[in-house]
């Protein structure tokens, strides 16, 4: 829940936004381009709502396993929106399709490695 009624920034990275126009496209192909913007509208609406809550979101099982709680998810099943509360400012790395390997592309993404 937001401290005290604070509206926080969201921010979305590079990354996010790449991964956002992905999943539009791969969807837009796949099914429909009406079923690619409907995703695409909810997936903003569940970041968006991170203003308000920044901290309703659990943290990720792939990073909690290496110890790391930095890191807060929320969901669109079965998407997954990465992200993290810096001051007054909610940043969104990395947005996926969570039947993925997460591992190796939050190592990746997030850890540098």
């Amino acid at each position: 829940m937001a401290r005290g009624g604070i509206q926080y920034e969201v921010l979305l990275t590079r990354g996010a936004e790449q991964d956002l126009d992905a999943i539009h496209d791969y969807i837009a192909e796949f099914d429909s381009p009406a079923s690619a913007d409907h995703v695409l509208d909810r997936l903003l609406d569940v970041v968006q709502g991170l203003a308000q809550f920044p901290e309703q979101g659990g943290y990720p099982r792939e990073l909690v396993a290496l110890g790391i709680k930095d890191y807060r998810q929320t969901m669109f099943k079965p998407y997954r929106a990465i992200y993290r509360v810096l001051g007054r400012q909610v940043v969104i790395y990395l947005i996926v399709d969570g039947r993925r390997d997460l591992r190796s592309l939050l190592a990746r993404r997030l850890l540098g490695a």
